[in-house]
């Protein structure tokens, strides 16, 4: 059968190691498929300085990625250059033209996911975003072919390797936040600018792009609530282990009827469970189905080879989509829901305070009067009176009937700062 050729733009990690699990599998694909995928161009603003695999030399080479959207040629264009500027015009060129899509851009996924899909849809082409999402586990091929019977109506994960990594840490070797942020960062796996992964920016993107994906639903990133993981010490894990917990940062979307529950965040976790199992940067993925309940899928979140994995297998899917004619696998319509980050769950509070006689009793008084049940109280001894934490557990509970509650509590002439605040899932 005739090659399907493809053209890659952008050769930083994932580029480079796309072409190389090319180059050194390009056989066995060939044989799965029936035919082989052919580099037929390769684009990146240094491409004169790039040293490449061999086996790609007639492939055409260019600084200006016009050169090879629009190739009458190249029926598969691979986006890889990152951000929402220049890429976004690069896959609305392609989709134009008639050319198939696959890309690994989380951020302009999440961004412009929907319209993109759309104009995919009307041009009758493909587009695929596996590495745009937990790039070593294949959660897009699990929920547009593995579990496509199913109605999916919950989707839970840990979608960030560097939170992950830092929170494990904290748990394993009970070392302050600061300590783990800097062994993450030494380690490669978090940025000298941590921001988006410690307060949820890219979980909270990812989470959207699933939402997209898994249930259907248009949702902007901003719309669901992102906390911090900043405030999570090494004593909180000391509490959580009374709970039989630990704690993770967990990206949940829960469809009820028109509204959808979302948000990202640290939260306790049964120790025991996938979640608290769950050690350094890797990722996990749980759906829930209507018919076939619960799933989950384990792997490597991030990384240039899990990365260049999941773009290949991508491109795989796509070129024996256009050998068989079939031009979109998802669906056509989308759901607008209501977002909303009003959860009922138990609650976990770590309080810091000014130790005197009455704290508890006014904290109780303040919790009964916005009608919340104390369950627990915990309190490990041997801490400075003058900074002393401890903990109250909540029976279940909707975040709109807790906020204004801390926002009271907050206010205490012997807090010392605002209580630490996290969903307990079980």
């Amino acid at each position: 059968m005739q090659p399907v050729n493809i053209g890659i733009i952008g050769l930083g990690n994932v580029g480079s190691g796309t072409l190389d699990i090319l180059a050194d599998n390009g056989d066995r694909i060939a044989e799965k498929l029936g035919f082989p995928l052919r580099v037929a161009a390769l684009c990146s603003r240094g491409i004169a300085a790039k040293k490449l695999p061999t086996g790609f030399e007639t492939a055409i080479r260019t600084a200006d990625w016009r050169e090879v959207v629009g190739n009458p040629e190249i029926q598969i264009v691979v986006e890889l250059v990152g951000g929402t500027g220049t890429a976004r015009e690069i896959i609305e060129a392609a989709i134009d033209r008639g050319q198939s899509i696959v890309t690994a851009n989380k951020e302009l996924m999440a961004l412009h996911g929907p319209a993109l899909w759309d104009r995919a849809i009307a041009a009758h082409i493909n587009l695929a975003m596996e590495a745009s999402v937990a790039g070593g586990i294949p959660i897009h091929a699990v929920l547009r072919e593995g579990i496509s019977g199913d109605r999916i109506t919950a989707l839970y994960g840990i979608l960030n390797g560097t939170c992950n990594y830092i929170l494990s840490r904290i748990e394993t070797a009970r070392i302050p936040f600061s300590e783990a942020l800097e062994e993450a960062q030494a380690r490669g796996y978090a940025e000298a600018d941590a921001s988006e992964d410690l307060d949820g920016g890219d979980a909270r993107a990812k989470l959207a792009i699933l939402t997209l994906a898994g249930l259907q639903t248009r949702v902007a990133p901003e719309a669901m609530r992102a906390r911090s993981i900043r405030g999570v010490d090494a004593l909180d894990f000391d509490y959580a282990a009374e709970l039989d917990c630990t704690i993770r940062q967990i990206s949940r979307a829960d469809l009820k009827g028109e509204t959808l529950f979302a948000e990202v965040g640290p939260s306790l976790v049964p120790a025991s469970s996938p979640f608290g199992r769950v050690q350094r940067n890797l990722n996990l993925v749980v759906t829930s189905g209507h018919y076939g309940g619960d799933m989950a899928f384990l792997g490597a979140g991030a990384g240039g080879d899990p990365t260049a994995v999941a773009v290949v297998s991508d491109l795989m899917f796509v070129a024996e989509s256009l050998s068989a004619g079939v031009r979109s696998h998802w669906p056509q319509q989308f759901l607008a829901p209501k977002v909303s980050c009003d959860f009922e769950t138990p609650w976990y509070l770590r309080f810091l305070v000014r130790d005197r006689p009455g704290i508890i009793a006014r904290l109780a008084e303040i919790l009964s009067a916005h009608e919340l049940n104390i369950d627990a109280v915990l309190q490990k001894p041997g801490f400075d009176k003058a900074a002393l934490p401890f903990v109250i557990t909540l029976e279940p509970c909707r975040d709109s009937q807790l906020h204004p509650a801390l926002e009271k509590m907050a206010a205490l002439d012997f807090a010392i700062k605002p209580c630490l605040c996290l969903p307990i899932l079980r």
